[in-house]
């Protein structure tokens, strides 16, 4: 009888969604393949990022927004070093190490090191009360200071700062929402549906100041107000940067991996070193770079698929949608909704029920979809734009949706 092959090593940097979906699909596809070591930064399981809003607005407790737990890293016999995170790879001797000086070697290594909030370095970033959004500490920080009460400003008026916004307006702070542009998640919707957005926004209780630029954060040891380049500052307790992310490709870097604005990785998710891989908002993959979930999964199945040595799928980069997560807002934007010379608007309004639809059409193909306020046909125009479906025969009805485009047909 043969004696059972040994298992290789798979050393995973980084517990987050990405890298656990990954090891996930690995072990759907080779559960004995490899003995699994992951090390992440935070001091918990796996969690979900995306649910870090509905907990901050209460909506949500820190058990509900678990995926996995440290029993399920036991189960699986997947070896966690959690609040120790990896602070050198050897490439030639193929071993880690991480801060605590523990050192693991590896066969195979998957860099899941995601991303940071980017800081706005003007002076007095670095006072207390100066936070980004990203993880467990910083709901922890926000939900003390709202406990305290105060004035609360966000930097940022993307999706992830009107998310921060309206989470810190429900535990009862003031919110002023600073955004540099003239218009409200200008990268995910056009100027009609962001002006239907602030107006729904100012009527929970926020408050905006659109091109406003930051030059300081006023305060001795703690924050004390914001100043603008005009010269006026309104007061502030605590200040939440969520003006975008940075790729954290420091370490792949350091290890003399080819890197540009993040992990430069191929349609496999292997780096330029066949044995490391990376998936997740430490990657770019032919020029783009990630922040949203959907292309992040479909990254881990390709990657796990290869870990497997089951590989022949390759990650093709897709559209993908954007929604918000404020209570009583619908709010969908996918693909391209700006659109150009060549392509064309289909547009329905009804200010008082408080919708708008815009479609964008090349030729006789959906490019890109905004709705606010009747949102139930976004997944449908996605799925249009995906399929690049052929939409003359029911173009007259295209803007009323699934049910009525079927009957027509």
């Amino acid at each position: 009888m043969n004696a059972p092959a040994a298992r290789q090593s798979l050393v995973v940097i980084g517990n987050g969604m990405a890298g656990m979906r990954t090891v996930e699909e690995l072990l759907k596809l080779a559960p004995d393949l490899y003995d699994i070591t992951v090390f992440g930064a935070e001091p918990h399981g796996n969690y979900n990022r995306i649910l870090l809003s509905p907990l901050l607005a209460g909506e949500k407790n820190v058990d509900d927004i678990m995926i996995h737990t440290r029993q399920w890293y036991a189960e699986n016999c997947i070896t966690l070093y959690a609040g120790d995170p990896v602070v050198h790879i050897d490439r030639r001797r193929r071993l880690v190490r991480s801060k605590s000086g523990r050192e693991v070697w590896y066969d195979r290594l998957l860099l899941a090191t995601g991303s940071s909030p980017f800081i706005v370095p003007v002076p007095g970033h670095k006072l207390e009360g100066v936070i980004g959004f990203r993880d467990i500490q910083d709901v922890d920080t926000m939900l003390a200071a709202a406990r305290a009460g105060g004035n609360a400003v966000v930097i940022g008026g993307g999706l992830l700062g009107l998310e921060a916004a309206n989470g810190l307006l429900r535990r009862g702070m003031q919110v002023t929402v600073v955004h540099m542009m003239d218009s409200l998640m200008n990268q995910q919707l056009d100027k009609p549906a962001a002006l239907m957005l602030k107006t729904a926004l100012e009527g929970k209780g926020l408050r905006f100041l659109l091109e406003a630029h930051t030059t300081e954060i006023v305060g001795r040891k703690r924050v004390s107000a914001v100043r603008f380049k005009d010269g006026s500052e309104i007061p502030a307790d605590l200040v939440v940067m969520a003006a975008g992310v940075r790729p954290n490709f420091a370490l792949a870097q350091e290890a003399g991996l080819h890197c540009e604005r993040a992990i430069v990785v191929d349609d496999t998710l292997q780096t330029y070193d066949p044995r490391i891989y990376a998936v997740g908002e430490c990657v770019q993959h032919r020029s783009a770079t990630f922040g949203l979930v959907a292309p992040i999964w479909d990254q881990a199945k390709v990657c796990g698929a290869h870990l497997a040595q089951k590989g022949h799928r390759r990650y093709v980069h897709a559209a993908t949608a954007t929604k918000l997560k404020v209570t009583g807002v619908d709010l969908y934007s996918v693909g391209d909704f700006i659109g150009g010379e060549d392509s064309e608007d289909l547009v329905l309004r009804d200010p008082r029920r408080g919708i708008y639809k815009r479609l964008v059409l090349n030729g006789n193909r959906v490019a890109g979809a905004v709705l606010y306020g009747d949102v139930q046909d976004g997944p449908w125009y996605f799925d249009l734009i995906q399929k690049r479906t052929d939409i003359s025969a029911m173009r007259n009805h295209l803007l009323f949706g699934e049910a009525l485009c079927a009957q027509a047909a």
